[in-house]
């Protein structure tokens, strides 16, 4: 039986991959921010001359507060598993290790997991259905079997739930204490502006308190807008009320440029980066730290975004390319992979009726496996869809071919009983006596042998022996007793020699007779006259007097091949000129051909089917011997019919 490894192995290889658009980085909004971060510092420059020395540097207003995503913990990079291609028991086991795993990191290989696993269990519920429906039970009153696999599986699946659920609720216990750090800063720094005579004296604790706000993560969406414009109006409060002098905003500004500076240098520096990706989140970092950093003198601010956004642009297009071209890819190995299912779709197994016509086509099979397992992944959903449309086909041939081999296999049984009941009736009659009526009774039960259809080869030689080791032990018997007619066979191998004496000296000659052909005529007709030879020279002197009339068949042209050829040749030209009466021909000559190289195939199988001969010859081997020479000889000239319309075209 034939073992279905793409079904086993293949998978199609389902993509990995999820279709990305590299995102543009807008920090519109950040110089906006610096903007009135500059200005409130410019107004409160002129409107407060006696600023204290001691005065530290201003902290710019951040822009309204990003969202950031918490870290998943790093794991070992871990080659990709082609999930479709594992049994139930082997998903089981992959789903307990990811449960073993951090579960944040986990999501997208337990989806894969969980379909893989309900596509195997679905076809099974099907299965089980199908035969619960076979036994004439009713549809309403079916239920699947429990499966000891599954109950497993789901028992993972909720350890995954649960820990999926702990996890959110510690997160959201951490957001839910941060938002109280957050609410207790804001009120600190609220109230640095109780003291509004020495709020320059406070700067360096609004600064603490700044980055202590910054460092804190994530509050809970409902509260996030609120706490930001909270923060935002103490610290604007703050500044509103600060008295910065102008040398303390120029150094200000001065340490920005630096930072800023070299964040341009960092970004430009990204376009060396090999890595498209990699280059891409360092680039969301740079932008983070862009937005955080404060302001720089209005007159360098316009020239200093443009640099960092052309390196940032340079950046963006290459990874937006970078997704482009993949997706081109994932679209030429789609056509690819739709070209493979109708190719497969195409093969019928309506015409397979031997073992040789399975093989043939199965490795047309395994060869478009073979062709699909090199062709990269196409988008998720269409890489699925295909995969699933290719294995579909594979599966509907190898259950057909299975189910042929079981049909074959009881042919096979069923015939060997027969020709055994055969061998059990010719046992019985070996030793009988009565001549006429026991020849007539073991020819009878020959011809219903040679009715009877092939056994496997590990029973044919075997039954084949027993058999004609019957029939041979009782005309040995008969052939004892009837001796007499020996001396007949006798005279008539010596005519049967004589005519095969007589072809020799037509060959022999200097040159052919006219007549020769009409000679071989008389001999054939002599020949056929003469009766019987002793049994243990008729294959021999047969096979020299076939080979005689074969020669003189071919160089004599008895069959009026090449009078033939030369008059289709005339025929030919004769249609010249009229392409429709030439194209019709050739479809009829084709269409016998193909009949021929068919009718050639079936004899060709069936020889396979003669592993055994009796002792003394076999004429049915003989006769399919004879009737394959004929059909390639028919196929030669058909071949070379086509070959001579093809070159009057």
């Amino acid at each position: 039986m034939e073992t279905r490894d793409m079904n086993e192995k293949l998978e199609n290889n389902v993509s990995q991959n999820a279709e990305q658009t590299a995102p543009v980085v807008d920090n519109s909004a950040v110089e906006n921010d610096e903007v009135v971060a500059e200005e409130q510092a410019a107004q409160v420059s002129e409107q407060v001359k006696e600023a204290p020395v001691e005065t530290p540097a201003v902290e710019q207003s951040a822009p309204e507060e990003p969202v950031v995503q918490e870290p998943v913990q790093d794991e070992p990079a871990r080659d990709p598993i082609d999930y479709a291609s594992l049994g139930k028991d082997e998903l089981v086991e992959e789903l307990r290790k990811l449960s073993e795993r951090a579960v944040e990191s986990i999501k997208d290989e337990v989806t894969q997991v969980k379909a893989a696993f309900y596509a195997i269990r679905k076809d099974e519920v099907a299965a089980e259905k199908a035969a619960f429906l076979e036994k004439g039970n009713e549809e309403a009153a079916f239920a699947p079997l429990d499966d000891d696999a599954e109950t497993t599986f789901k028992e993972l699946l909720n350890v995954i739930k649960e820990k999926r659920a702990e996890l959110v609720a510690a997160r959201e216990n951490v957001k839910r204490e941060n938002l109280e750090k957050k609410t207790n800063i804001i009120e600190s720094i609220n109230r640095l502006t109780d003291d509004p005579d020495n709020i320059n004296r406070q700067y360096s604790k609004l600064q603490q308190l700044q980055q202590e706000f910054k460092a804190v993560g994530e509050v809970p969406a409902t509260d996030a807008t609120d706490v930001w414009k909270n923060y935002q109006k103490a610290v604007e409060k703050f500044y509103d009320l600060l008295k910065m002098n102008k040398e303390l905003r120029d150094y200000d500004f001065k340490k920005n440029l630096e930072i800023k500076q070299q964040l341009c240098a960092e970004a430009e520096a990204l376009d060396d980066e090999p890595d498209v990706v990699a280059a891409f989140k360092k680039l969301q970092d740079l932008h983070t730290n862009w937005r955080e950093t404060g302001p720089v003198a209005k007159d360098l601010r316009e020239d200093l975004w443009a640099r960092f956004k052309n390196a940032s642009s340079v950046v963006n297009k290459k990874y937006q390319a970078f997704f482009e071209e993949r997706k081109a890819n994932e679209k030429m190995n789609a056509d690819a992979k739709e070209a493979l299912c109708e190719r497969i779709e195409q093969i019928s197994t309506e015409n397979l009726k031997s073992y040789a016509a399975w093989d043939e086509v199965t490795k047309q099979i395994i060869g478009l496996q073979d062709e699909w397992k090199k062709l990269g992944f196409a988008s998720r959903r269409l890489n699925n869809e295909l995969f699933t449309r290719f294995r579909k086909k594979c599966d509907e041939f190898f259950a057909q071919k299975a189910e042929f081999f079981k049909k074959m296999k009881e042919d096979l049984a069923a015939n060997l009983a027969r020709k055994n009941e055969l061998c059990e009736k010719a046992e019985a009659l070996k030793d009988s006596t009565d001549w006429k009526a026991t020849t007539d009774a073991l020819v009878a039960l020959q011809k219903e042998w040679k009715t009877i259809g092939p056994v496997s080869k590990k029973h044919s030689d075997a039954v084949w022996k027993r058999f004609i080791t019957a029939c041979d032990s009782f005309f040995e018997q008969k052939k004892k007793q009837t001796s007499g007619t020996r001396a007949a066979e006798h005279e008539n191998l010596k005519a049967k020699k004589a005519i095969i004496a007589k072809l020799k000296e037509i060959f022999a000659a200097d040159e052919t007779p006219e007549d020769a052909p009409q000679q071989v005529r008389n001999l054939m007709d002599e020949w056929q006259q003469i009766g019987h030879v002793p049994y243990k020279e008729k294959d021999k002197l047969y096979a020299a007097y076939r080979e005689l009339i074969d020669k003189a068949f071919d160089e004599l042209d008895m069959r009026g091949t090449r009078a033939r050829m030369a008059h289709f040749e005339r025929s030919v030209r004769e249609m010249d000129g009229n392409g429709d009466k030439m194209s019709r021909e050739r479809e009829r000559l084709v269409r016998a051909y193909e009949q021929k190289c068919g009718e050639l195939k079936t004899y060709e199988n069936n020889m396979g089917f003669f592993s055994a001969r009796s002792k003394d010859g076999n004429s049915i081997v003989k006769e399919m011997e004879r009737k394959i020479a004929n059909l390639k000889e028919e196929i030669v000239a058909l071949e070379q019919k086509i070959k001579i319309l093809d070159e009057n075209a």
